[in-house]
């Protein structure tokens, strides 16, 4: 048996759950069987996926190049008009998410890990940029909001986007690698929401600041924050059914993170968590803690989450409301059914896929997986079918 299907076959038993392998790229999970079929490869570290109304793809790639997919095709060369990206480390170009409203305003947004302008310096931050898109190039860029979140650090930029539906947009900061010590931890810039390291942001569209935000008028808080105690949170997206917020996050070494986004919550980082330094120092003062929101499911060991997705199509009815999570370690997809705001389990569908960066559910219904370039694997984006 392949490594793919008998790790698959082993997860799903150790979730209780009833699995029949078909072949090597096809596994039956819950009453559902699934081939996967290969969109577009040869790509540079793909990042993130969305849709035109007409059906176009587009795919960031994080060196700094936005591509897109037409007919099944991917056109050879990158779309122009991209605005220059700090690409060190996990920075780069990040995000790309398409308006509401697209079909009138042919705008886009994309999220970037931003260059300093002052040439001498090393620091970066993110940055959220709309721009018009006709078919073949990006015009009329602008800069709607700059983080402050200021750091020499490659890691940590956040920058996954929700949109709530009524007008407003969700974007994520990570804590920009800010070493955590556990004497020092309350003081940590996660913890200090007078900047937007470790935040989730909410903006109208045009990057304003809505009235309504749970800190605006506050001194101590940046009026875009909606919640904040984040380390690096890695997907982020809205249950259509109920109107619920999720964001995954990386823990340290163990800890990751499936929460459920709580308005002016604070999640904790680098107070409460699950996991330990990389070098095998203790970080948290306590796993949980009164008045810090706790995760709705966590990982240990980590699995380095990434992309979130929850599904609502019908080309797998039985996973309908699930939550799909990416993995980089273990190059992973896990489905995670859940009831209301409760997670009821977790369950690895595929396994040695590649390093999971997106998850989306596309227009057609099938579920889309981008995964990264790692050495010896191919770096491209796949669908899942469903198969008899």
């Amino acid at each position: 048996m392949s490594r793919f299907v008998h790790s698959t076959f082993a997860a799903a038993l150790a979730a209780g759950l009833v699995v029949t392998v078909v072949a090597q790229t096809r596994i039956v999970a819950q009453s559902h069987a699934f081939e996967v079929v290969t969109v577009a490869e040869d790509l540079v570290n793909p990042w993130s996926m969305a849709w035109l109304p007409n059906g176009d793809m587009l795919i960031t790639e994080r060196p700094g190049h936005l591509r897109i997919v037409k007919e099944g095709v991917l056109w050879p060369e990158p779309i122009a008009g991209v605005p220059d990206v700090r690409a060190r480390g996990q920075g780069g170009l990040l995000e790309v998410a398409v308006h509401p409203d697209f079909e009138n305003n042919q705008l886009i947004y994309l999220t970037i890990a931003k260059p300093s302008l002052d040439a001498e310096q090393a620091e970066g931050t993110t940055a959220l940029i709309r721009a018009r898109f006709d078919g073949t190039a990006l015009t009329d860029i602008e800069e709607i909001f700059v983080a402050q979140a200021w750091g020499e650090r490659n890691g940590h930029f956040g920058s996954r986007i929700a949109f709530d539906g009524q007008g407003h947009l969700f974007m994520t900061i990570g804590d920009r690698q800010a070493p955590p010590l556990m004497e020092t931890v309350m003081e940590h810039p996660a913890q200090d929401a007078s900047n937007h390291v470790g935040t989730i942001v909410r903006l109208n569209l045009d990057g304003s600041v809505p009235d309504d935000n749970p800190f605006v008028g506050r001194e101590d808080f940046r009026p875009e924050i909606w919640s904040y105690g984040h380390r690096s949170p890695q997907g982020l997206a809205f249950d259509p059914a109920t109107g619920n917020l999720w964001e995954t996050e990386h823990g340290p070494m163990g800890g990751d993170e499936l929460n459920l986004v709580s308005r002016g919550g604070n999640h904790g980082w680098p107070v409460v968590g699950f996991g330990i330094n990389y070098n095998g120092a203790r970080i948290h003062l306590d796993e949980i803690r009164e008045g810090m929101v706790a995760p709705k499911h966590f990982w240990v060991p980590s699995i380095a989450t990434s992309g979130l997705m929850i599904y609502d199509g019908d080309r797998f009815p039985n996973w309908r409301g699930d939550v799909f999570v990416g993995g980089l370690a273990g190059e992973r997809l896990v489905r995670l059914p859940i009831d209301g705001t409760e997670v009821l389990g977790a369950v690895t569908l595929i396994d040695n896929i590649g390093r999971v960066r997106d998850i989306r559910q596309g227009p057609d219904g099938f579920i889309y997986v981008a995964t990264e370039t790692r050495e010896g694997t191919p770096t491209r984006v796949v669908r899942l079918e469903p198969r008899d």
